[in-house]
């Protein structure tokens, strides 16, 4: 085992509590603080708070594509890291100084999204930059731990931190996890004398945008370019729609909703481009034949293929990540059972600290499904495929928002309701999430070929990203008056129908994921011994 993995380890040990620690409280932090001071308590202060959590993520998995970009192309990973990691105690630092500082928090706040994303696809492929052929069969056993501490340290956190919130405050609270974050980049700094450091490389004459280019760009005699002029629509539609945001600030566009900020109108262009750009490059990639290798247009033709699968994934990252906002929430309007024998208040005394249960979850989940769910399905004759387990997992998400619906349904009839019922829709959800978050991983690693590997990571990042740009449509859908009026219609509380919304939304996902995977040509893109 390389001496150097230990300190890669233990950044990430560090790393992932200081993340999931100022994560998890972020909401409720926001709820009771003086930053949303100007609205009233109740659902618009909830609303606004949800809405900054679900922009932080937004920016958490976008980073990821300037990190990878820049290690690849520039510094290399090491110095990539080294420097986002300072980054991101910086942020940590903003947040743990202006609790009442609105401009100092929400720089925080940036500065962790930029840190945090930009050394996310760098950290475990670091780490195998360190094994070779003499030692490669130890590579499993360390993104193994890797697995294990990301979730040992989300577990841990999700517990510690918000009880450091109540009784602390927010100084210390948001201080824990900066100093963990410090801890992590001086132990990543101390190997620094051992890592075997991968130059970063130059342009891949055959890489996945250099072939796009060249498919949109080529002619053919006697025919068009329909597939650039797809892709031009593309890039027009989002500068149009960034200029509507900017005009939108000075002069009022009826027909421009005044709810869409830049985060929502950024990530919707950058949408439109990949859509767009993707189904008019697919259009014309056969013209980039001759002028790339077959296999490097069938690799552009194979991730084309999985950005379809990933946009059919990313309402499940809609659900995902509202545990720590939506679900937060509604916990604050539930009973903590601490007079009942079975409730452990020493570990659980506050609503934030049933996330927990997701961490908890996902590492007895994971060895239940490989030792006896799967091994019991096949031999029942069911062929249990990684696009079968994603969209089931998509499905199940959506059950669990369903139980989490009738949970809001029992608080808005006046019943008192126990906080240990929210265990259910947690243990669906996590059981989605391992059905489709580590499948997903697997599959677009045996679809992708060897040189579009590092894409295919780069596009599954942004899954999240879009997930949480839904919830913010919705949020801001919500606030038009047609939509309420409807919502007051059906004779649900806004937090009930937006619940069984989202579950509707898992579920017209899961049909969809369905009828495309039935036609989906798989490949096995697995690198020969």
């Amino acid at each position: 085992m390389p001496r150097q993995i230990g300190y890669i380890i233990g950044n990430e040990a560090c790393e992932r509590f200081s993340f999931y620690g100022m994560r998890n409280i972020l909401v409720p932090f926001l709820i009771g603080s003086v930053l949303l001071g100007y609205l009233p308590q109740g659902s618009e202060r909830d609303a606004a708070a949800k809405d900054i959590f679900h922009m932080f993520v937004i920016g958490v998995y976008f980073f990821p594509l300037l990190g990878g970009w820049l290690a690849d192309r520039f510094f290399g990973k090491y110095h990539t890291i080294l420097w986002f990691s300072l980054i991101y105690c910086a942020g940590h630092a903003c947040l743990a100084l202006f609790e009442n500082n609105a401009n100092g928090f929400y720089t925080g706040l940036f500065l962790i999204a930029l840190g945090s994303g930009g050394i996310k696809p760098l950290v475990v492929s670091f780490c195998g930059d360190q094994f070779d052929q003499t030692n490669k069969s130890r590579a499993k056993l360390v993104f193994d731990a890797f697995y294990w501490i990301i979730n040992f340290g989300s577990f841990f956190a999700s517990l510690l931190a918000p009880r450091l919130l109540d009784i602390y405050g927010p100084a210390i609270a948001f201080g824990v996890p900066g100093v963990l974050m410090f801890i992590a980049t001086v132990v990543f700094w101390l190997g620094r004398r051992h890592y075997v450091n991968v130059p970063p490389s130059r342009q891949d004459p055959d890489a996945f945008s250099v072939v796009i280019r060249t498919a949109l760009r080529a002619q053919a005699q006697g025919q068009g370019r329909p597939g650039l002029l797809v892709a031009m629509v593309g890039v027009v539609s989002a500068v149009a729609m960034l200029l509507l945001w900017a005009l939108s600030a000075t002069v009022a566009l009826p027909w421009w909703p005044t709810s869409f900020g830049f985060v929502i109108t950024a990530c919707l262009s950058l949408g439109v481009i990949i859509a767009l750009g993707g189904w008019g490059a697919s259009m014309q990639l056969e013209r980039a034949r001759g002028a790339h290798p077959d296999a490097a247009v069938d690799g552009v033709r194979a991730v084309l293929r999985i950005l379809i699968v990933f946009a059919l994934v990313t309402p499940f990252w809609s659900l995902f990540d509202q545990k720590a906002s939506t679900w937060i929430i509604q916990g604050r309007e539930m009973i903590v059972p601490h007079a009942a024998w079975w409730w452990p208040s020493w570990l659980i005394d506050n609503p934030a600290q049933m996330q927990a249960l997701n961490p908890l979850l996902v590492m007895l989940l994971i060895p239940f499904n490989n030792l006896v769910l799967y091994p019991l399905l096949r031999g029942w004759g069911v062929d249990v495929t990684p696009l079968k387990r994603m969209g089931w997992g998509i499905a199940i998400s959506g059950t669990s928002w369903i139980v989490a619906g009738v949970l809001q349904l029992w608080i808005d009839d006046g019943q008192q309701v126990s906080l240990a019922w929210q265990s259910l829709p947690y243990l669906l959800l996590t059981f989605g999430e391992v059905l489709v978050s580590a499948t997903a991983l697997e599959f677009a690693y045996s679809q992708a070929p060897q040189a579009m590997k590092g894409v295919i990571m780069a596009f599954w990042y942004l899954t999240s990203t879009f997930g949480s740009l839904w919830v913010l449509i919705t949020n801001a859908g919500v606030r038009n008056e047609a939509v309420t009026a409807y919502i007051a219609s059906t004779g649900l509380s806004e937090n009930a129908f937006l619940m069984f919304f989202f579950a509707g939304f898992a579920f017209v996902a899961a049909l969809a994921f369905g009828v495309y995977a039935r036609r989906y040509p798989m490949q096995d893109n697995y690198r020969i011994a």
